[in-house]
């Protein structure tokens, strides 16, 4: 019984760790006031580049470093046409989901000779506890470094945004950015550097995807993640430790997945499949009317208007 608890709660770790970095991602860039849906496609791009450099290179931290900046430049793109050009943020945040699937295979097939997934990658993301544990209450909770790394994270962003004069520089822009405007705050510059670093959150889950849990690249490693994690970050009201812990309820519910499809009880796998998804919708109807995003998310700011 203790085995199967402590399982539980590794495998929920696990596949907490992706959605995390995602929901961080959506946490920063809309607390700057700029929606960013097209977290789907950066993970897309991250979860390819994070495979292809770990099998390429056989060094799996470098993959995971390259899979940051790979969303961090899909990211770019969605600032320059949110901030910049002042277009629609949920047709550009479409767009990135549509790009970033499209790229990542395009780019997969171009390296590797015309397949549409890489090879395993040899060296995964290291484990909290190395990989060859024998205790079997270690080896339940013997959970990817990812997951730590997501924790530290997660406690660096709250650190940021409510105890430093940077986070409330992000949070008055999301505010009222025609306020912090006239505090001398570049709204603009702000507004970048938090879309920009909500991609390299986003690439980040997707490295943690195809670094540890998979370990390599298809077409399917990263479905629905990405909006699993929006819907998080309205979950946890648009705060890291709220998203935190919805993204733990997530990944809890494909842990019973998982746990239910090798168990006794025989339950199709389609309505398995379902469930993190059913959850998602829930979650969304309970919730989303009691939650409420920073007031100038996705406004786009001209500068004298109030």
């Amino acid at each position: 019984m203790l085995s199967s608890i402590l399982l539980l709660i590794g495998i929920t770790l696990m596949y907490s760790a992706p959605l995390i970095f995602g929901a961080l991602g959506g946490v920063i860039s809309e607390r700057a006031g700029v929606v960013n849906i097209g977290i789907e496609g950066m993970m897309v791009i991250g979860a390819f580049a994070g495979a292809g450099v770990g099998y390429f290179s056989g060094n799996p931290w470098l993959g995971f470093l390259t899979a940051g900046i790979a969303g961090g430049i899909i990211a770019l793109m969605h600032a320059v046409a949110a901030i910049t050009f002042k277009a629609d943020q949920t047709i550009s945040g479409i767009a990135i989901n549509l790009i970033g699937p499209g790229l990542a295979l395009f780019l997969c097939r171009l390296f590797f000779k015309g397949a549409a997934m890489t090879p395993p990658v040899d060296n995964k993301l290291p484990k909290i506890f190395g990989e060859n544990v024998s205790n079997s209450i270690l080896k339940s909770l013997n959970v990817d470094s990812t997951v730590v790394l997501a924790l530290i994270l997660t406690v660096v962003l709250w650190f940021v945004l409510y105890k430093t004069k940077w986070g409330l520089h992000i949070r008055s822009v999301g505010e009222k950015p025609a306020a912090a405007d006239t505090m001398g705050i570049n709204v603009t510059k702000v507004r970048y550097i938090c879309v920009i670093l909500s991609g390299v959150l986003a690439g980040f889950g997707g490295a943690a995807m195809t670094l540890a849990i998979i370990p390599q690249f298809t077409q399917t490693a990263i479905s629905g993640q990405g909006f699993i994690a929006l819907a998080a970050v309205i979950f946890g009201k648009w705060t890291p430790q709220g998203a935190y812990g919805a993204c733990l309820l997530f990944g809890f519910s494909q842990a019973l997945t998982v746990m239910l499809g090798g168990g006794k009880i025989v339950i199709p796998s389609e309505i398995l499949a379902m469930l993190p998804y059913i959850l998602t919708i829930i979650v969304l109807i309970l919730f989303v009317g009691k939650s409420v995003a920073p007031k100038a998310d996705g406004v786009p700011y001209e500068k004298g208007a109030r």
